[in-house]
C-alpha cells in the first residue's frame, strides 16, 4: 500500500465537546459537525442515499461553514468526509437537468450559482483536511484538489466525469490539478473522464497518505490536531504563502505579499510574544484566537 510516514501527532478524543465565541450555522439539509479535537472541526456531508452528491441548498450550508470557519477565533483547522460508500459525487445533476428548463433566467442554473463554490474555490484563511472514504467524483474530487491535506481510503476513486455528461470541471480543478500533477497528467484526467484509484492519486501528489476506510477520519484528524497545536496566527500566515506560491504570484512576489500582509498582521499579535516567550520559559504555549 503506498503510503507516507505517518505524523508524529497525538491521538486526538474520539469526540468532545468545543464551545466556540459564535454558534456555527445551521445545517438542516446535508451536512453535520463536530469537534473531534481541540480547535478542530469535522465536517461530514450526510445524504448517502445520493453519495452525498449537493444540492444547491447544500452548497449554501457549505458556503456558510466555511466562511464561519474563518471568523471563528476557537478552531484552527478542519477536516472534511462523507457518509457511506461516498465521500461526494459532487453537484446534484438531477438538479441542475431542471435547472436547466429555467430558460428565462440563467444565472438560476446549477452551474452559475453564486454557492456553487464552497470548497472547490475556497480561498478562505484556515486549512482543510479531507478525509477521502470512498468515491470522490466531479465537484468532489474539485474538493479534495483544493484541500490542504488529503488522506485516501484504500478503496477511494477520483474522477472528473463531467466530459462524459457533457459538462466541464469548472469548480477550481483544472488549474490546480495542472500545478499538482503537471499538464500532461490533468488532461489525461479531465478530458478522458476515467476515474483513478487512491493508489495513484498517492503517486500523483493528490493524496498526502492512503490508510484502510475504518482510519481515514482518524488519520485525518490526527493531521488536523498537529497542524491545530500550534499558532492560531503562524497557521494562516503560513498558509497564506502557499497558497499565493500556488495560485498566483512569482515565488518573490508571494512572499512580499505574505509579508506586507500576514506576517505584518501576525507580529501584532499576542501569539508570536507568547510562542518566543514560551520557548524561552522551556513551556508549551497557550494560544489565543487568531487575531488575522
Amino acid at each position: 500500500m503506498p503510503s507516507s510516514s505517518s505524523p508524529s501527532i497525538p491521538t486526538p478524543a474520539t469526540k468532545m465537546a468545543h464551545p466556540t465565541t459564535t454558534p456555527p450555522p445551521a445545517t438542516p439539509t446535508f451536512l453535520k459537525l463536530s469537534f473531534p479535537a481541540p480547535r478542530v472541526l469535522l465536517v461530514r456531508m450526510d445524504r448517502p442515499s445520493a453519495l452525498n452528491a449537493m444540492s444547491t441548498a447544500a452548497q449554501w450550508e457549505m458556503d456558510s461553514v466555511w466562511k464561519w470557519l474563518d471568523s471563528e477565533p476557537s478552531l484552527s483547522v478542519a477536516v472534511i468526509t462523507g457518509t457511506g460508500r461516498a465521500f461526494s459525487a459532487g453537484a446534484d445533476l438531477k438538479e441542475w437537468n431542471n435547472s436547466m428548463a429555467d430558460d428565462a433566467d440563467p444565472s438560476k442554473r446549477m452551474g452559475n450559482a453564486p454557492a456553487f463554490k464552497p470548497l472547490s474555490r475556497r480561498l478562505g484563511k484556515k486549512p482543510v483536511v479531507a478525509a477521502v472514504n470512498g468515491l470522490a467524483m466531479g465537484g468532489g474530487c474539485e474538493f479534495v484538489v483544493n484541500c490542504d491535506i488529503v488522506v485516501a481510503a484504500e478503496e477511494a476513486v477520483f474522477g472528473l466525469p463531467e466530459v462524459k455528461r457533457g459538462v466541464a470541471p469548472i469548480g477550481g480543478a483544472l488549474p490546480r490539478l495542472i500545478r499538482t500533477v503537471g499538464l500532461q497528467r490533468a488532461t489525461e484526467f479531465a478530458l478522458m473522464g476515467e476515474p483513478i484509484s487512491a493508489q495513484k492519486a498517492h503517486e500523483w501528489g493528490i493524496v498526502n497518505k492512503v490508510v484502510p476506510k475504518d482510519r481515514v477520519v482518524e488519520e485525518a484528524v490526527r493531521y488536523a490536531a498537529a497542524i491545530a497545536e500550534n499558532s492560531p496566527d503562524a497557521i494562516i500566515c503560513a498558509r497564506a504563502g502557499l497558497r499565493q506560491g500556488w495560485e498566483s504570484a512569482a515565488v518573490e512576489r508571494a512572499v512580499e505579499v505574505t509579508l506586507e500582509r500576514e506576517f505584518a498582521e501576525l507580529q501584532k499579535g499576542e501569539n508570536i510574544l507568547e510562542g518566543l516567550k514560551a520557548f524561552s520559559e522551556k513551556r508549551k504555549p497557550v494560544w489565543r484566537g487568531s487575531r488575522l
